[in-house]
Formats: structure tokens, sequence, C-alpha cells
């Protein structure tokens, strides 16, 4: 069994609203649109909802104020500005609707996680065996595969803050994938000798 076969959840997170929100809003040169791809791509990374174009909130959790002070200096160095805004939280209804955004935000990554493992995990396995392919090489190369699933959830648990639906879905699909994963393992093992090569 791989160390990592078996890793126990986290804890859920609570959907009580945060102390405040914090509000970025940023403009960047629009060329070479790399730049904007980039600052876009660090903010979605961190677990920011665009509000709009250029406007994203974040709950005052965990380590976001420092990461988004990295994130305005780095919008500085690109020749772009920034706005930061401290907003506290206190309006139900305001609160109430960014918490269901951000748990609609996980939901869709879990859900994408999860088709991940369906469609291309599960099928991968079944199409070696359809192929009689049992070497060490297929067998690593699909270990890789999983752990980027892995690495893929972790991203998603540490950026969904208010416990969006799905992630125990996810968890059964990759305690699942890991378990079909052993087998193949196992019968990589078994047809090769031990030797990692397929007899002749």
């Amino acid at each position: 069994m791989s160390p990592t076969a078996r890793r126990e959840p986290g804890p859920v997170p609570s959907a009580a609203p945060p102390r405040a929100w914090l509000l970025l809003i940023y403009k960047v040169p629009s060329e070479p649109s790399r730049i904007r791809v980039a600052v876009w791509r660090e903010l979605k990374r961190l677990g920011g909802l665009y509000l709009q174009q250029a406007v994203c909130v974040f709950p005052e959790l965990g380590t976001i104020t420092g990461d988004l002070a990295q994130i305005r200096q780095r919008i500085q160095s690109l020749d772009g500005t920034s706005y930061y805004f401290t907003v506290p939280s206190g309006d139900a209804e305001q609160d109430a609707t960014l918490i269901q955004s951000f748990q609609d935000m996980a939901a869709k990554e879990y859900a994408e996680i999860v088709e991940e493992c369906q469609t291309k995990f599960v099928k991968e396995i079944e199409f070696e065996r359809f192929r009689d392919n049992y070497t060490f090489e297929e067998a690593e190369e699909i270990r890789q595969d999983l752990e980027k699933i892995r690495r893929w959830f972790d991203r998603v648990i540490a950026r969904d803050w208010f416990g969006g639906p799905g992630r125990a879905e996810c968890e059964q699909w990759l305690a699942t994938c890991e378990t079909l994963l052993e087998e193949f393992e196992n019968d990589v093992y078994d047809r090769t000798g031990g030797t990692g090569r397929a007899e002749k």
C-alpha cells in the first residue's frame, strides 16, 4: 500500500461568515495578454471570487491577507495598480450570497475532480487491462496521474473555506481510484514475477 493511499480527511470548513471580506480591485496593462492571465491565475489559485472583471473578493481567513499583499506587489511590478478594502461582515443577506457563491465555486471544482476520476483515471486502468499492458512503467505512470489528482484535490480543499458540497464524494472516488490502482499494481507484480517486465 502506498504511504499516501489512505489519508485522513481534514476538518470540514464552517459555513459561518468571516469577520470581514477583503475586496481587491486591480488594473494591469492590456498587452501583453499574458500579464492579465497571470494575475487572474494567481487570484483563482488563491480562491478569489470574481464579482466582475478585475474585482475579487476573499474572506478574511487564514493567510489570505499576506497572500494578497504579495499579489499586489506582483501587480505593481507588472506596471499595474490595485486597491484593497476590508469590508466588515454583518449584512446577513450579503454574507449569505457570498458564502453560497464560494460554496458553488468549490462544488464545481469537486465535480471536475470526480469527472477526472470517472472518465479518465478509471478508464485508463480499464484500457491498460484491455491491452494486457502489465508493466511497472505503466503502473508508475498511472500512480503519478493519481498523485496529480490528489494534489488538485488538496488545492481545492485549501481554498474551500465554507464547506462546498462534493468533498465527501471526491474522497470516496479517490479511495476507489487507489483501490483500483493497487489491484492493477498487484497484477503487474504477479504477471511480471516481481521484475516489472512482462514475461515472455
